[in-house]
């Protein structure tokens, strides 16, 4: 199997839009919480959010009209653009090459569902809006991803909720690793949207202001939207270039619970866990950090500290949740951490956990509490959980000839 890097990154985030900034706001700990503008949020005690504001497709998109497609396809194609600029790749030669896309996400386009359903609601189904239906079918992100850049290989989007993301980032590796793929374009893209807000809303674990992972007086999670973009090719690929390599990939992990469709099972995150070491080569020994899950629940955050702890003992390696920043980007969310993941190991930094006021001792970890921290990162370990039981972690590493 041939050994697989990234070498483009791209990110469409509520701290940063772009590489750069988004790793500046990362090192920082800047908060992307706002009030939602997104959709009318009257009747909601609270209505706080992580959106994009100021987001213009235009910049980026070149070949694919914004109009006519919806903003997580929008998000997606945006943050491709930015990664194939990012490792040097023209839109001619990625069309020339063998270069695929996949994409995860939770919601797809549901922001367009929400406006179908407002339209239907108050004038009737006869007065929906027929253009808005044909940008509902969440492979229009693959699609908007392989028509902007002008791909030819396959496109295909990982519906696999909450950590869909990390599913289409080791969809990739699998490709590139077997040699059936010359470049891929692959991580998760998801829009702030009214159903999944107010699902979460009904569950009760919408916070109010910020969101606080690991922490005593965490109130729940905080809706976000983005994408986040990994452009792989294989270390060869690389070095014949000359393209800067942000980090490796190592391999990854899957479980599914097959338990509860919205309880964390430990063991089965455990196992995942377990299963991404052996598939990546490494040991508990070897991870330097955690990009943890870490959604700012007390089912989450008890449940996630408790299978690392089961796997690493007492000897945890640093475990925090950009999610304190960005909120939960749902799909996108293991994507943007991948991300960052690979920010991290580039720039010698762990990002915190920010809004931090007291650990909660039923998780013992070290979140990295609201200051980012100088690290030589060798190995990271990325975690992405779902509703389904549905469970993925990748691992990087810095790059060593």
């Amino acid at each position: 199997m041939k050994r697989v890097v990234i070498t483009g990154i791209g990110a469409v985030t509520s701290i940063g839009i772009g590489g750069r900034d988004f790793c500046n706001a990362l090192r920082a700990g800047v908060s992307g919480v706002s009030e939602i503008t997104s959709f009318d949020t009257k009747g909601f005690e609270h209505f706080k959010g992580c959106q994009i504001h100021n987001f213009e497709p235009a910049n980026w998109l070149q070949h694919v009209d914004p109009a006519s497609i919806g903003r997580s396809s929008q998000f997606a194609a945006s943050a491709a653009v930015m990664a194939a600029a990012d490792a040097g790749l023209s839109r001619e030669a990625l069309a020339a090459s063998n270069c695929g896309v996949c994409i995860g996400t939770t919601d797809g386009e549901s922001q367009i569902i929400d406006q179908l359903s407002e339209q239907a609601l108050q004038h009737g189904f006869a007065a929906i809006d027929a253009r808005l239906v044909t940008q509902v079918p969440c492979h229009n992100i693959a699609t908007a991803v392989a028509t902007e850049l002008g791909l030819r290989h396959q496109a295909l989007v990982m519906p696999t909720a909450c950590s869909a993301g990390n599913y289409a980032i080791g969809y990739a590796y699998d490709l590139i690793s077997l040699g059936e793929a010359d470049f891929m374009i692959c991580g998760g893209a998801d829009s702030i949207c009214r159903k999944t807000f107010a699902g979460f809303y009904r569950l009760g674990t919408i916070a109010p202001e910020v969101c606080q992972p690991f922490d005593m007086h965490r109130k729940g999670i905080m809706t976000g939207e983005g994408a986040g973009i990994l452009l792989l090719e294989t270390l060869d690929s690389a070095l014949a270039r000359g393209a800067h390599i942000y980090a490796e990939v190592l391999g990854y992990g899957l479980t599914c619970d097959a338990d509860h469709m919205v309880a964390p099972n430990r063991d089965s995150i455990a196992r995942c866990i377990r299963n991404a070491h052996s598939n990546a080569g490494i040991t508990p020994a070897d991870v330097d950090y955690i990009c943890a899950h870490g959604t700012g629940t007390v089912a989450n955050d008890v449940t996630e500290a408790a299978a690392i702890r089961s796997v690493f003992g007492a000897d945890m390696p640093p475990v925090s949740s950009i999610k304190s920043m960005i909120g939960h980007t749902m799909g996108a969310a293991s994507a943007i951490a991948s991300v960052a993941s690979a920010i991290a190991i580039d720039e010698g930094f762990i990002p915190p956990t920010i809004n931090h006021v007291e650990d909660d001792p039923q998780c013992g970890v070290d979140c990295v509490p609201n200051v980012s921290r100088p690290a030589p990162l060798r190995i990271v370990e990325n975690h992405g959980f779902a509703f389904g039981g549905n469970n993925a972690i990748t691992i990087y590493a810095r790059y060593e000839s």
